[in-house]
């Protein structure tokens, strides 16, 4: 049974500077432990309640230069991020005699695709070196946990070492599903009634929201008649990410480039109305892909624009879709306008390592695809065309590596081999130009 929070049962805390019990901002739900097999005790007396407080989980995100090398190696390839949890939930202090031989606390997160890497069970193997873990923390990682946890008063301390405790066992390492078990059969050690863990999740590209259910179990024994009960509460709980998810350094990457052709003969009424089709249609374009938009971000450029997906998409089906949907989304939008007013764009694709700057993304792939973008095949074919809403021009790499082997269009009998030349640049590469469908005018 979950309900609000209440001041009833706040369990004491388990000695000098020791963890705060969880507040009411820290809460995500306070519950009451329930026999795990829906009975009582063995008798069929009834099991006084016992509550549980969890918190919500503490989200921080963990920065490539903090990664082991191979995790770091890993982000940079499929452009999967790092982020920072601490868990924490409190249990009732119990009526005398009684005493808690076992804690379990499990988390199951929603997307299967999430992992976690790491687990924690105190503060030790962070690096943190409590009491002194706010004023010095000893890790890179321990740094970015302690930013963190200040706006959560006391929850660093609960993973402060317990020289009287017994230490978590972790499982579930490279799962989705993984958690903490406390155990102590014959209760000299009492399991701690605030708990703290830590975990770091490997997260999917675009991801911006971590989701999942928390589930704990408790055994309780003793009490005036000796007896043993299994107890759990589960909880579910949404949490959005800081960043808003976007992938960051440097990695492999597909890059997209749009221009609109005649943009500079429409009136400003005209310009404006542009603008807001370019932005509108590109967004359902990439939706449709598969790319969701909190993991892109678009660099306006008045009548054009520049993005750079995720790290780590699946090339073969991104491009087909965003050819199919591009052609779909510019026919139902020009349907019914004038010559004049119709949309019309060259489009570039360009694969390479880049990475976000100061100002934009730098990059070899991000001056090539503008370089496609601008070139006279493109340019020529538009002019040659006035029946196309689109033209298209990739690099051989991405021609040879996916659309040669595509089985859904556009295939390579429907691209044409040009040569983009800019001698001005020094500029020159091999690339494919492809023609979107002629349209009634």
């Amino acid at each position: 049974m979950i309900g609000g929070p209440a001041e009833a049962g706040v369990p004491a805390a388990p000695g000098p500077g020791a963890a705060v019990p969880l507040g009411d901002g820290d809460l995500l739900a306070l519950g009451e432990l329930v026999p795990a097999d829906g009975r009582g005790q063995g008798d069929d007396r009834p099991i006084e309640p016992i509550r549980v407080r969890c918190g919500r989980p503490l989200l921080y995100p963990v920065p490539g230069e903090d990664l082991p090398v191979h995790l770091r190696r890993r982000a940079e390839a499929t452009g999967r991020r790092y982020v920072g949890a601490l868990f924490a939930f409190d249990l009732d202090t119990l009526p005398r005699r009684q005493r808690y031989s076992a804690a379990r606390f499990e988390v199951i997160l929603t997307d299967p695709a999430a992992l976690a890497v790491r687990l924690d069970g105190d503060g030790g193997t962070l690096g943190l070196s409590w009491p002194d873990a706010l004023a010095e923390p000893t890790s890179a990682t321990a740094v970015h946990a302690v930013a963190a946890a200040r706006a959560r008063p006391g929850w660093l301390a609960r993973l402060a070492s317990r020289a009287r405790s017994p230490r978590a066992h972790v499982f579930g390492i490279h799962r989705h599903e993984f958690g903490w078990v406390y155990e102590d059969p014959r209760g000299d050690l009492l399991v701690p009634r605030a708990h703290g863990m830590h975990a770091l999740l490997e997260l999917p590209p675009g991801v911006t929201r971590v989701a999942g259910v928390l589930d704990v179990r408790v055994r309780v024994t003793g009490g005036r008649d000796p007896y043993s009960a299994g107890l759990r509460e589960s909880v579910t709980f949404d949490e959005a990410l800081e960043d808003g998810g976007a992938a960051e350094g440097a990695a492999v990457r597909l890059c997209v480039a749009v221009d609109v052709t005649g943009y500079s003969r429409r009136s400003t009424a005209g310009t404006e109305q542009v603008q807001r089709d370019l932005v509108e249609l590109m967004s359902r374009v990439r939706q449709g892909a598969g790319v969701p938009e909190s993991s892109v971000r678009p660099q306006p450029q008045g009548d054009g624009q520049f993005t750079v997906l995720p790290a780590g998409i699946d090339e073969s089906v991104v491009i087909s879709r965003l050819v199919a949907g591009l052609g779909r989304q510019l026919r139902a939008l020009n349907a019914g306008r004038s010559v004049a007013e119709r949309l019309r764009m060259r489009v570039a694709l360009h694969r390479g390592l880049v990475k976000p700057a100061s100002n934009g993304w730098v990059g070899v792939a991000a001056i090539a695809v503008h370089r496609i973008l601008d070139s006279s095949p493109l340019r020529d074919a538009m002019t040659a065309r006035p029946a196309v809403d689109f033209v298209l021009g990739l690099p051989d790499v991405l021609f040879e590596d996916v659309i040669r082997h595509a089985t859904e269009p556009p295939l390579a009998a429907d691209f044409t081999p040009v040569t983009v030349e800019l001698p001005a640049k020094g500029f020159v590469e091999h690339g494919w130009l492809h023609i979107g469908p002629e349209e009634s005018v």
